[in-house]
């Protein structure tokens, strides 16, 4: 199975849980910490996995708001020049990190494939409801401030878990991390799909 199957199964179930725990009207709160994040320490490997998801959950978060920057203003959601910028710094920091770049450029191009199906999946609601639409457009400048800080925590983060990455059990402990961070987040259907996506190439049998 493909990690990427296995995370995208994993939150669909998750999801699945959380509505299941709260659809008598939200009267039974769903858990909110599955058994393996309980015991996880930093150092262990499910410890070593869980921030590359929250940080991707995190970094897919200003996927919105870059979507509401663009909106309305026939700026284009492919920006290959903004892409190879951040690719580029991402490898650089790897090197200073003495983490392996090609592994790092891999996993932030998945992520930045992520944050598009965020915007695009946006426009496509803010299009067929107007009334949807943000009504005020974020700085995208700062926006992108934000964006660099996460690629740097995240960047640590691909440096700080190379064992847990290419274990024979990284798919289904990614998939566990997640799903937690999806109930965390309470992330939508759309952002459970880029997060999935964002996370294809973190195990190294991907």
């Amino acid at each position: 199975m493909q990690p990427t199957t296995s995370i995208r199964r994993a939150l669909i179930a998750a999801a699945t849980a959380t509505a299941l725990f709260t659809g008598a009207g939200g009267a039974v709160a769903a858990p909110a910490t599955p058994p393996a994040a309980a015991t996880a320490t930093a150092h262990s490997p499910y410890g070593q996995l869980h921030p590359l998801a929250a940080l991707s959950a995190e970094r897919l978060a200003t996927g919105d708001l870059v979507a509401a920057a663009k909106w309305g203003t026939g700026s284009p959601i492919d920006d290959p020049a903004r892409e190879q910028e951040v690719l580029n710094a991402v490898a650089e920091q790897a090197r200073q990190l003495g983490a392996d770049p090609e592994a790092t450029v891999r996993i932030f191009r998945d992520q930045i494939e992520a944050s598009k199906i965020v915007q695009r999946g946006l426009h496509r609601a803010w299009d067929a409801d107007p009334g949807r639409a943000p009504t005020e457009r974020p700085d995208l400048g700062e926006v992108r401030k934000e964006i660099n800080r996460i690629n740097g925590e995240l960047v640590r983060a691909i440096a700080d878990s190379p064992a847990a990455r290419s274990a024979p059990y990284c798919a289904p402990l990614l998939a566990a991390a997640a799903a937690h961070v999806r109930h965390e987040r309470h992330l939508d259907g759309l952002h459970t799909v880029a997060l999935a996506r964002s996370l294809r190439s973190v195990c190294a049998e991907a």
